[in-house]
């Protein structure tokens, strides 16, 4: 299936490691011009490096995604670099385990800031410029969180539901400029912020997915791709879950003994 995606501008936030990592490689494969935005910039000058060995290019930007001023401050970069902005995936967050009767007021700000806000204000930034480019598609990172959260991750899993009735949101409001918002659930995926657990409960963890086994971050990465390319000019204010079926039912691990 041709996605028609050559040529489009592909901004990616957190894209140096993981799904975002992923998101960026099969972006460029697909055609894309990419710019990512990171914390690090040892880590996104680490990221152009490895691409430029494979033959890519992108566009690199440090900036804090829960600050207005960088977060504007990188899309106007992608807009002079690039002259426009078609695809804008606010895939940063960060995940932090605390119950919530002991987690400091800092902490809950810190999550919400990154996972929440960071989404607001990407998405404002992105919108304003695609309703002057003739539309585009924005993409929120959700969590399985927000459909059943975690003892221990309460403040990551009322982040990842807002934001999904935040994309819903979004959809409509944007939707007479022609910009489609969807978000986007991962299931357990083999990434290193899921290193420990699928070291230490993997028997326990694939137990509950259908196809039992975690997913990769490639996996991930081409539903986003999809998500973002006329192939799915008709969806718009849902999530798709990309979890290989955890929960699908309540004992899906019986079906593998």
């Amino acid at each position: 299936m041709d996605l028609n995606l050559t040529g489009k501008v592909a901004v990616i936030t957190g894209g140096t490691a993981g799904i975002g990592e992923a998101c960026v490689l099969a972006f460029l494969q697909e055609g894309c011009k990419v710019a990512v935005c990171g914390r690090s910039q040892e880590k996104l000058e680490r990221l152009q490096s490895n691409l430029k060995a494979q033959g890519y290019g992108i566009l690199i930007y440090k900036a804090n995604v829960a600050k207005q001023q960088e977060i504007q401050g990188f899309a106007q970069k992608v807009h002079e670099h690039y002259g426009k902005i078609d695809i804008w995936i606010n895939n940063a967050g960060i995940y932090h385990k605390a119950k919530l009767i002991e987690m400091s007021e800092d902490e809950w700000d810190t999550v919400i800031d990154s996972n929440l806000k960071s989404i607001f204000l990407g998405a404002q930034v992105a919108a304003r410029h695609m309703r002057t480019g003739g539309g585009g598609v924005i993409l929120n990172a959700s969590s399985y969180a927000a459909v059943i959260p975690s003892s221990g991750g309460g403040a990551y899993g009322a982040s990842k539901a807002a934001v999904s009735n935040l994309t819903r949101t979004l959809a409509a409001e944007l939707a007479p400029y022609n910009i489609r918002v969807n978000g986007y659930i991962p299931g357990v995926i083999d990434t290193q912020m899921n290193e420990q657990r699928i070291a230490e409960q993997g028997a326990e963890t694939r137990a509950q997915i259908a196809l039992n086994r975690v997913g990769a971050a490639k996996e991930v990465a081409a539903a986003i791709v999809f998500l973002a390319s006329e192939a799915a000019s008709y969806v718009t204010g849902t999530d798709l879950e990309i979890s290989g079926g955890k929960f699908a039912v309540q004992t899906p691990g019986d079906t593998w003994k």
